[in-house]
């Protein structure tokens, strides 16, 4: 790869008394996980130059489990199928697992790397600090002026460039909880992304807080290792298996969707189909669900109600407070852990990008055209910012395609590219979803993949028609 001198050139501009070295039309991706390789791929293949930024010194992201920062613990295994997390021109090995491991995960990601050529346009351990706009000279969609530095120090640089791909993921930045008497407690507290391996939790007496996906998986490992496990939700949940019918769970709801159904017929038939699985965990303590199956992002855990049912993970209601050597609960009872796991999710973070670029309301919530194009400039995306009902990947390969053929439009022909960024930009507030979702963080960025894509696919044909 080429040296950052080599790449800036000469100053071409300058900024607050800093030189902006221009790189013409190249785009910048900022982050090289599963989202980021796809859209290098796909803006190549659009016959874009590509800079991207990745702070760690390997691709994966998130899914990198090599990197410190990493959230995936050592038995970390997909919780939607192969079919529904692979991208579309790159199929998973066949004989590798219906879910893969994490470690899989990174192999793949790395032969995709490999496959595509692109880690010579990626430029590893290099931090983003900053994106701003920039006026073109020549009146044309704005241009971004992105300042970099190695993530170990140096001299920052500022790049100039004639888009914005943010690939950088959403689950960076945990959310903790704020809870009367925690700062005295006296047990140990972590949150789910501190949390690696089972030898954490061994002998101990665990209280896991929060009932998504990481929070089920850690208290079954608790229920294995800890002396003791207890699981602390404020709601009731539908804990779908991870098969049902002999096949991988996403694939039957795939085949439901595809007959097109009524959305509350399809609703009755899966809310039957894990109560003919799974059964009434109102038996062993949990709260009954207060809302509708697919109203809330799927939990996906097959072993979490063998535990319950073998006595190893003891169901609790939500914390009113916690005191030095115990925590007390919303229906008077006390628990005395040793170890609080808060598995409460994560919160977005662009901290690189000024609020208003991404239209971010009151509550920390961006809110994007598509889900994915700044509704104030056409040339800034956000890729993979999903919480899709299945895998993700899927869903980022055609985000990226459109987010590539978008800029070759904006570039061709940019009034009927503005016509269509209009209507795009009315229709910003909408959900894809198949019905009513619960308006919490953890469902900012829910999406149902089939309601998604479809939309996806409506746009692609859109911008064909204006090329």
């Amino acid at each position: 790869m080429t040296s950052f001198d080599e790449l800036a050139g000469g100053a071409t501009h300058w900024r607050d008394g800093e030189p902006v070295y221009d790189r013409g039309d190249t785009v910048c991706v900022i982050g090289a996980g599963g989202t980021g390789l796809a859209a290098i791929k796909n803006l190549r293949e659009a016959g874009f130059g590509v800079d991207c930024y990745e702070r760690e010194t390997g691709v994966g992201g998130g899914w990198n489990w090599r990197h410190d920062r990493s959230p995936v613990y050592a038995s970390t295994h997909l919780i939607s199928s192969k079919p529904f997390t692979q991208f579309p021109d790159f199929p998973m090995p066949d004989d590798w697992p219906d879910y893969p491991h994490h470690s899989q995960l990174l192999t793949y990601f790395e032969r995709y790397a490999d496959h595509f050529s692109l880690r010579e346009h990626i430029w590893f351990g290099t931090d983003v600090s900053r994106v701003e706009p920039a006026d073109d000279p020549d009146g044309g969609p704005p241009r971004w002026d992105v300042t970099v530095r190695g993530s170990r120090g140096g001299a920052p640089r500022t790049m100039r460039y004639a888009a914005v791909v943010a690939a950088n993921g959403h689950n960076w930045s945990p959310k903790m909880p704020e809870y009367e008497g925690l700062a005295e407690f006296r047990g140990k507290v972590i949150h789910a992304s501190q949390y690696k391996d089972a030898a954490q939790l061994r002998g101990r007496k665990v209280l896991v807080v929060g009932a998504g996906n990481s929070g089920c998986d850690i208290a079954v490992e608790a229920a294995q290792q800890a002396a003791k496990c207890w699981h602390s939700t404020r709601r009731g949940y539908w804990y779908a298996p991870k098969y049902a019918l002999g096949k991988p769970a996403d694939q039957v709801n795939d085949r439901i969707l595809a007959m097109r159904l009524p959305f509350r017929l399809r609703q009755w038939l899966l809310q039957r189909t894990i109560a003919m699985t799974v059964g009434d965990l109102t038996r062993f303590g949990l709260k009954a669900p207060d809302h509708g199956l697919l109203e809330m992002h799927p939990l996906v855990n097959s072993q979490l109600p063998y535990y319950l049912g073998h006595g190893g993970i003891t169901p609790l209601p939500d914390i009113k407070r916690f005191e030095r050597t115990e925590v007390v609960l919303s229906d008077g009872r006390t628990v005395e852990p040793d170890l609080v796991v808060f598995a409460t999710g994560y919160l977005p973070n662009f901290d690189f990008l000024a609020p208003e670029l991404l239209s971010t309301d009151a509550t920390g919530r961006p809110r994007l055209a598509l889900q994915m194009l700044s509704r104030t400039h056409p040339t800034l995306a956000v890729a993979g910012l999903l919480q899709p009902d299945s895998g993700v990947f899927t869903l980022a390969h055609w985000q990226t395609v459109f987010i590539a053929q978008w800029l070759r439009v904006l570039d061709a022909s940019p009034a009927r590219a503005q016509a269509l960024w209009a209507k795009l930009r009315q229709d910003g507030d909408r959900r894809f979803t198949a019905g009513k979702v619960t308006d919490s963080t953890r469902h900012w960025f829910e999406v149902s993949h089939f309601v998604y894509l479809q939309e996806l696919e409506k746009s692609l044909h859109e911008l064909e028609a204006v090329r």
